[in-house]
């Protein structure tokens, strides 16, 4: 760290110099204009950029007909998080015909992803997004009805033997993770652009949290998942009645404990978000009693039914590390306790 000192000039104007290191990296010339913004902690950051568009960055990777499909896959989707806003793929010779599947598969799952180039040796894929205009409450707002959705409707198709929903439930799950990617990349953009992070009105504590809170909603989403394959085959008799009632009942709190830790998160109520956690304990109660009750059947309906009880006791677990990241959120903005 380079220290200087404040000086007045003027009578009344304080000045102090810059390094000339960063001036001339950053090719500031005299009399150019530079941003002044102050940080929450009170530290001021000075940019060159004083535009409003987003920072652009760039990745390429070098691809032939011996690269693993799902491993380019996986860095395309790796590249999209990191918040890179124009990614190429090139070869020495033709692009082989599996990786523009998998370009095409990657721009179907990705938000606001599309191929702007092509040719025979290139792929160049651009970010058409513009991060301000998704905001993170809406996109949280929105994960979170899918999840509930899919929590909700993998235990009706388990009480209504209805296979074609449980499949649904199953298919929406790439809607979740999608939402939760934007997420992520949208908490990158935030923390490598101090510019975007002031638009939006979010700061890179908040972007963390959000990020936090977007990951624990996908893992509730593929607990949904799971409940709906558990159903999937099985057969729901007039003896299994009482077990299925009590499942409905524990899925009853799991989801109470879920709203009521989303509407922690908006309200930004701590008080609330705290009351939420003591339920927890309650739904394991119920969970445990199910586990006990499914040993009354065979192997495989036992097996089926404490994997859908696990899973309801995880969403309502779950839900309680949301509140619990609403918690150290508050606490760090020093939010007043009343």
């Amino acid at each position: 760290m380079e220290i200087r000192k404040v000086q007045i000039t003027g009578g009344s104007s304080y000045i102090v110099s810059l390094p000339k290191e960063w001036i001339k990296s950053s090719k500031i010339a005299k009399n150019d204009p530079v941003g002044l913004i102050v940080q929450q902690d009170g530290t001021l950051l000075v940019t060159p950029k004083i535009d409003v568009e987003a920072v652009q960055r760039e990745k390429t990777f070098q691809v032939n007909a011996t690269t693993d499909q799902i491993f380019i896959l996986r860095c395309l989707i790796s590249a999209y998080i990191a918040g890179y806003t124009v990614i190429t793929l090139t070869a020495q010779g033709r692009l082989p015909p599996k990786i523009r599947m998998r370009v095409r598969d990657f721009t179907q799952m990705a938000i606001g992803q599309e191929v702007v180039e092509e040719t025979e040796t290139s792929i160049r894929i651009k970010d058409l997004l513009n991060p301000s205009e998704m905001p993170f409450q809406n996109t949280i707002r929105r994960m979170a009805v899918l999840a509930r959705g899919m929590h909700q409707d993998s235990v009706e198709a388990l009480k209504s033997g209805n296979t074609a929903l449980a499949e649904d439930v199953i298919a929406r799950d790439n809607d979740v993770d999608r939402l939760q990617w934007l997420i992520a990349r949208q908490a990158n953009l935030v923390l490598n652009d101090a510019n975007l992070s002031r638009r939006m009105n979010v700061s890179p504590q908040m972007a963390l949290t959000y990020f936090l809170i977007a990951r624990i909603i996908e893992r509730i989403g593929d607990h949904g998942t799971r409940i709906a394959r558990s159903s999937i085959g099985l057969t729901m008799t007039d003896q299994k009645c009482d077990i299925i009632t009590m499942i409905d009942d524990a899925s009853t709190t799991a989801s109470s404990i879920f709203d009521r830790a989303i509407e922690s998160l908006f309200s930004q109520d701590i008080k609330t978000a705290n009351a939420t956690i003591q339920h927890v304990e309650d739904l394991e109660e119920q969970a445990r009693a199910i586990n006990t009750h499914a040993l009354d059947y065979d192997a495989a309906t036992a097996t089926a039914l404490v994997s859908i009880s696990d899973s309801i006791r995880r969403i309502g677990e779950y839900s309680g590390d949301i509140c619990e990241s609403i918690i150290n959120h508050l606490i760090h903005e020093e939010t007043p306790i009343h």
